[in-house]
């Protein structure tokens, strides 16, 4: 599904602990034997893809592990960096609506809606590390504008 990606990853701490949090939801080891390039080329989906996968569909479980792992890894970054245990929380229903948060301490650091859950992912891996770096950053944002909620 994923042929027009590119072959190999950016170097970015994001990378490592999308691997990290990949591996750690892939609980039955199907995808064990994957090297670290084809474990994350599923989270590229290209427009040329994006448009073959129809407008209204369920997510699998594969996409909603997919979906659980980048959310895990931003709230990991946001750990690494702050150095106060980030919680990320997810609700969607079967139809792949829902809502992503993140807490730091009792400070929601993230909270996004989701929608269209089956077509989630990125243009290019490139693209992955600069949506997360922007949602990283907005949430260290909050952590340093207010340290009391996040330190609760």
């Amino acid at each position: 599904m994923n042929q027009c990606a590119e072959a190999t990853l950016p170097d970015h701490p994001f990378i490592a602990e999308m691997i990290r949090q990949t591996r750690a939801f892939d609980s039955y080891g199907v995808n064990e034997q994957l090297n670290t390039t084809e474990l994350l080329l599923p989270y590229v989906v290209t427009k040329a893809q994006r448009r073959e996968i129809p407008i209204i569909g369920d997510p699998d479980e594969e996409i909603l592990a997919r979906l659980k792992a980048y959310y895990s890894a931003i709230a990991m970054r946001i750990e690494a960096v702050c150095g106060m245990m980030a919680t990320p929380l997810f609700s969607l229903s079967h139809e792949g609506f829902g809502r992503v948060i993140i807490s730091v301490g009792k400070l929601l650091v993230l909270d996004r809606s989701l929608r269209d859950v089956h077509r989630f992912g990125f243009e290019s891996m490139q693209s992955l590390c600069e949506q997360a770096d922007t949602l990283v950053d907005k949430a260290l944002e909050l952590v340093r504008a207010h340290p009391d909620a996040a330190a609760d």
